[in-house]
């Protein structure tokens, strides 16, 4: 650990604030890797502490905080990690961060299996970090999950997630575009949840550099009009998912429509757009006659 005088640190993040820098994305950064959450500021305040420990050393905690600021690269990735629901990730620029609005989806999972139903086995496709893939198992034991990526350096990430989080969590991963490693669970599937790339050619353009120049573009752009890869997960969901199984996708704000369409064409009913915590129609779901 690493002493500091609180006079100090409150002295900085009074700089930081003065200076119009976003304070949440430093509080942030002095969680993962100070080890010092806003409640824990907040107690400093009323204890009047003259000392406080880090879990890194000052001049370290400052340089990443300046890469922040210079480069614009997001604190996740400076510190490797990012929490997302109940649990802490490992994260590289070669996965997703993991966004607040996707933790809803785990919930929509959840809501729309009967609970009577107790051995499900659920696909993640496209599981980047595992978050979604490793929350769904552990908060339903007795699922089974399959989480694929065509990305090997994203399968590692998500397995040493697993294996952090909590290795005797039953799922398997696979190396592979979408459906395609789940051969053998063809006619298996009771649930598949993806968060695919979506964003449209021109909305991709106008990202910030934040997102650009640091998250992996196959894990974001989703084509000219944002379906490319969509259209493929729904024309292959017959193949894999039981009768009356589920598909969950997140979509952009405006696809929802298009996204129905294309779930009604391959024989799915209950269809159904979910709003996001701030009213977007972020989530569209269908179940497999």
């Amino acid at each position: 650990m690493f002493e500091i005088s609180t006079k100090d640190l409150f002295l900085w993040i009074k700089d930081i604030k003065n200076a119009g820098h976003d304070i949440d994305a430093f509080y942030l950064l002095l969680d993962l890797v100070g080890g010092i959450s806003k409640s824990d500021l907040f107690l400093l305040k009323i204890n009047s502490k003259e000392k406080v420990f880090l879990k890194i050393d000052f001049h370290s905690l400052k340089k990443k905080w300046n890469d922040h600021i210079k480069l614009s690269k997001p604190i996740q990735y400076i510190c490797g990690s990012s929490y997302w629901r109940n649990f802490k990730f490992e994260l590289t620029t070669d996965v997703l961060i993991p966004r607040v609005e996707t933790e809803q989806i785990v919930q929509i999972a959840n809501e729309i299996i009967d609970l009577e139903d107790k051995e499900i086995i659920f696909a993640d496709l496209g599981t980047g970090s595992g978050s979604i893939a490793i929350s769904l198992a552990f908060e339903n034991n007795n699922w089974k999950g399959l989480a694929t990526d065509i990305d090997l350096k994203a399968i590692h990430i998500a397995q040493k997630n697993h294996k952090k989080i909590c290795s005797e969590l039953n799922i398997n991963f696979y190396c592979g575009n979408w459906w395609q490693p789940l051969l053998n669970f063809a006619g298996m599937i009771n649930l598949a949840i993806s968060n695919p790339p979506y964003i449209p050619k021109n909305v991709y353009q106008r990202l910030p550099s934040s997102v650009i120049d640091f998250e992996p573009k196959r894990a974001l752009y989703g084509g000219d009009d944002g379906l490319f890869h969509i259209k493929q997960i729904v024309s292959d969901a017959p193949k894999f998912l039981v009768k009356g199984g589920w598909l969950i996708l997140e979509n952009h704000f405006d696809q929802s429509k298009k996204v129905k369409n294309l779930l009604q064409d391959c024989g799915f009913d209950s269809l159904k757009t979910i709003n996001d915590t701030f009213g977007i129609g972020r989530f569209t779901i269908g179940r497999y006659k």
